[in-house]
């Protein structure tokens, strides 16, 4: 298994620290950051240049509930400002879980979270349609009570009734350079967590917060390959990339040609907000360069990487 040297950008979902059909408290948080984090560790004892990518969909929804819970006594904040905060403590536990683990397996590997902002098209189309799933589940005088309050809510590909927002393709990572340099010195760096803090470019004021929440799979293909990482790993709840999911005639795909993972984007197969921005970012950083994307369920990186588990996505 290549690895010494090499770069890797490993995205791992929110939903794997705070399953949305879960109401899971912090200390429950920390333990799923913890079981989570097994993949990480081995790829630091095989000497990969890691980088983390976090998401926060059911992070951010509880810090929207709370601005709404207490908005006779505290001013609310934005969407943005709420990226923001759960990308600090949502990195503070991804940092302190893994800096335990590898003391424990015996690696001396420094820890860093970096908040990092990524630039999008305020203008942009998708800027203003609502697509991103964040939050727990509702039960339906919830979403009531939201939709009432001009909230989009809707059922995910599982079901669950959450809430649903505007979710911006990232075009630049404004932290690369600071990033570039730590994993150079070996430093493992967690970054553009939540998909990063969404900004846009004032022609007067500079860099300018914008209330959405960017998904972290792409941001973490555009990360990987503004630093040169060689390998994208998304780890998630699913085992692999499926042909029908969710039907009878669902099945497995061990592997994809870039052009069979463009092909398979232009059909319905995959779900808007499930495993399509997967493939889409799998098919944005070989484009750009990458060498190598797997997909793979969450304790199963180390065997994606030596292609005994989840889908790999390669240029041929």
């Amino acid at each position: 298994m290549p690895g010494k040297g090499e770069a890797v950008v490993v995205a791992l979902g929110g939903n794997a620290l705070a399953p949305a059909a879960e109401n899971v408290t912090i200390f429950d948080q920390f333990r799923h950051t913890r079981e989570s984090l097994g993949s990480v560790i081995e790829l630091a004892r095989e000497g990969w240049r890691v980088v983390i990518v976090h998401g926060n969909g059911p992070q951010v929804g509880d810090e929207l509930l709370r601005n709404e819970l207490a908005a006779d006594v505290l001013p609310e904040q934005p969407l943005g400002v709420l990226v923001a905060a759960t990308a600090g403590w949502i990195g503070y536990m991804i940092q302190q879980s893994l800096e335990n683990g590898l003391r424990s397996a015996g690696l001396d590997r420094k820890v860093v979270t970096q908040v990092t902002q990524v630039v999008i098209d305020p203008e942009a189309a998708e800027s203003r349609e609502p697509t991103k799933f964040i939050g727990r589940a509702l039960r339906e005088e919830q979403a009531e009570r939201l939709r009432a309050a001009g909230w989009d809510v809707r059922r995910d590909s599982k079901g669950i009734l959450r809430r649903v927002v505007a979710s911006p393709t990232p075009l630049e990572i404004v932290e690369k350079e600071t990033i570039r340099k730590l994993i150079e010195e070996d430093v493992i760096v967690i970054a553009a967590g939540g998909g990063g803090i969404p900004v846009y470019r004032h022609p007067s004021l500079g860099l300018e917060g914008f209330d959405a929440v960017v998904d972290k799979d792409l941001a973490a293909a555009l990360l990987g390959c503004e630093i040169g990482a060689s390998t994208l790993l998304m780890l998630t709840d699913v085992d692999a990339v499926y042909r029908d999911f969710g039907t009878e005639h669902a099945r497995t795909i061990g592997h994809l040609s870039l052009p069979e993972a463009r092909a398979l984007l232009g059909t319905r197969q995959l779900g808007r907000g499930s495993m399509r921005p997967k493939v889409e970012a799998g098919v944005r950083f070989l484009e750009a360069g990458g060498d190598r994307v797997l997909i793979a369920q969450l304790d199963k990186g180390i065997g994606a990487l030596q292609g005994t588990a989840g889908t790999e996505i390669t240029e041929e």
